[in-house]
């Protein structure tokens, strides 16, 4: 099981110069709000998969500093450094692995990552966008060609919203946009609904392992999809221009598609109570592990940012027992005893 041992920070957020060492098994960083606990996990998350779960590479740059610096070392494979150079007109981030330099962290190098906030256990009563989130960012580390894809649509997306807002544009401009968003977004939608289909085989039993009850749960994409994906997009942005145009910006695609859940048939966000919701939303974390290590035969990081304070603590001891096995890294306004365990107090 590879476990990173130390992680050093500089410039980034309220951090200046800050190292940290790992317990293998589970660390515990402590300290009140401000403190830095969550630029620590966003520096492990940008570290191994290329980019930050809150912000923009800027957005990581601690105020009136000229750059910012991350290094990382594991127990088992080469040590990373991660830089950002604002002042750069080209690749400002460079991750360097093993003596190459390179813009982004090729997929191959990329090592799996769970992470759980608490915006997580709000999930199902969240926006769409939330919800979109959550599977994209699974998706993306278990197939490397969705995550570049997801970027192509967007740029699409954004030149085709561009194009909208001018009275003058062609249709056939728009077109050209139209077949961009249809080819890339298409991908996006089956890649959606496999992993959603592969979520529902095994959601509901552990959902009723974890709540012991009989309940039924399941997971369904808002939009359904027969035959060809790619011509039913193209003739749906064809459909909708003339209320595109008004609007100035593209209102179908899988940009505004969304993730249902039911409990016994019926929505979820209508009658699941919150700790049913909660429930569900573990059940979905601890799949996402299992997948992860199925199908990439590697033991995910896990990041636990903060959210101990929203779990009562028959699902802390739930939570914890469950991802036994796995490096887990946790950020907390407390302590919490434990076996093996590192405490890291930033106050």
């Amino acid at each position: 099981m590879t476990s990173i041992q130390k992680l050093s920070v500089q410039h980034l957020r309220s951090h200046d110069v800050f190292t940290i060492e790992f317990s293998p098994e589970v660390t515990i960083i402590t300290g009140p709000n401000g403190s830095g606990k969550t630029s620590l996990l966003e520096a492990i998350y940008v570290s191994l998969q290329g980019s930050s779960f809150k912000g923009s590479d800027s957005d990581l740059l601690k105020r009136d500093t000229p750059w910012w610096r991350i290094d990382i070392s594991f127990d088992d494979k080469p040590n990373r450094v991660v830089k950002f150079d604002p002042e750069k007109t080209t690749s400002r981030k460079q991750f360097s692995i093993d003596s190459k330099t390179t813009a982004r962290i090729p997929a191959k190098l990329k090592y799996p990552v769970v992470l759980f906030e608490p915006e997580d256990l709000r999930l199902l009563h969240g926006s769409p966008a939330r919800r979109r989130q959550f599977i994209d960012r699974f998706i993306s580390q278990l197939n490397p060609l969705y995550g570049p894809a997801l970027r192509k649509y967007e740029r699409s997306l954004k030149q085709r919203n561009n194009l909208l807002k001018n009275a003058q544009v062609s249709n056939d401009e728009l077109f050209a946009w139209n077949i961009s968003l249809a080819e890339h977004g298409s991908f996006i939608i089956e890649q959606r609904i496999a992993f959603i289909e592969q979520i529902n085989q095994n959601l509901g039993r552990l959902y009723q392992e974890i709540a012991g009850t009989h309940d039924d749960i399941s997971i369904h994409y808002s939009h359904t999809f027969v035959g060809d994906i790619k011509q039913k997009l193209i003739n749906e942005l064809h459909t909708h221009l003339e209320r595109d145009r008004y609007l100035g910006n593209t209102s179908v695609g899988p940009h505004r598609h969304d993730v249902i859940f039911q409990i016994n048939n019926s929505p979820a966000l209508s009658v699941a109570s919150r700790g049913e919701a909660r429930t569900i939303v573990l059940a979905l974390k601890f799949l996402e592990v299992d997948i992860i290590t199925q199908l990439i035969d590697k033991q995910p990081i896990i990041l636990l940012d903060d959210v101990f304070s929203e779990l009562d603590a028959n699902r802390q001891q739930l939570l914890t027992s469950q991802l036994k096995g796995h490096q887990i890294i946790i950020t907390s306004a407390t302590s919490h005893a434990g076996t093996h365990l590192r405490h890291v107090d930033l106050s």
